[in-house]
């Protein structure tokens, strides 16, 4: 029986290869590192977990790591990670107070040009609910104020298989708990709620960049209006978060 035999008997869902809850992210990433939870892994490098300020008051989710970040092991550390960048301090929000993932922990892409150019391919909705123990882990441990859906993949992980990024994009929505489950970790307790916008790739595909780019900062100053929102009701209420 070969391994993708192996997990599609199991079922997609990396539970099995989760720490305890008393891990923390160091925990969490080592133990992400032999996830066998669906049959990504088999072609990708290596897990590529999140990374960042561990006490962030935003957490950005994205949808899977890409070429660079399946060589190099962090999340947004190509191109499109440099548009986030950009677009995060040009939004107000510092990006080294975030803390970035993806709903997919590994790279799933198809080979071109006689197998040296990797393709990114979309997940399906089996892969991301697969990995989404991972991201409810992380949230718990994170605990953020704001959650940023960055494309049409990270909003179907937490808001379901009927998102569309066209419809909800730039909006405060309220924080989700899609199956009642409470799925998403211990969230719920501090996220004040969920900005979705394009992920920041789709920038680099379009045929106007600077709209494009412009309607992404939009966006991200929601978020950033919500932190400062906060920031003055904790100063004017020192024990509120």
């Amino acid at each position: 029986m070969g391994v993708t035999d192996a997990v599609d008997e199991r079922g997609y869902d990396a539970t099995p290869y989760l720490p305890s809850r008393r891990a923390g992210l160091p925990g969490l990433r080592r133990a992400a590192a032999h996830c066998r939870g669906c049959p990504l892994y088999e072609e990708a490098t290596q897990t590529v977990f999140g990374d960042g300020d561990t006490s962030a008051r935003v957490l950005l989710l994205g949808e899977q790591p890409g070429d660079q970040e399946d060589r190099q092991g962090r999340p947004f550390v190509g191109p499109a990670g440099r548009v986030l960048t950009r677009a995060l301090e040009d939004a107000g929000i510092p990006p080294e107070d975030t803390y970035v993932t993806n709903a997919v922990k590994h790279f799933k892409f198809t080979v071109q040009d006689r197998g040296k150019r990797r393709i990114h391919k979309p997940p399906t909705l089996r892969e991301i609910s697969a990995c989404r123990p991972w991201l409810a882990a992380e949230l718990r441990v994170v605990s953020p104020q704001v959650v940023i859906a960055l494309g049409g993949s990270a909003g179907k992980a937490l808001l379901g298989s009927s998102f569309r990024v066209s419809e909800q994009r730039g909006a405060l929505l309220p924080w989700p708990d899609p199956d009642g489950s409470g799925d998403h970790g211990d969230a719920a307790a501090t996220v004040r709620g969920l900005v979705a916008t394009i992920h920041p790739s789709a920038v680099l595909r379009a045929d106007d960049r600077d709209a494009m780019y412009a309607g992404l900062v939009s966006d991200l100053r929601v978020a950033a209006d919500v932190l400062s929102d906060m920031e003055h009701v904790r100063r004017a209420h020192p024990d509120h978060r």
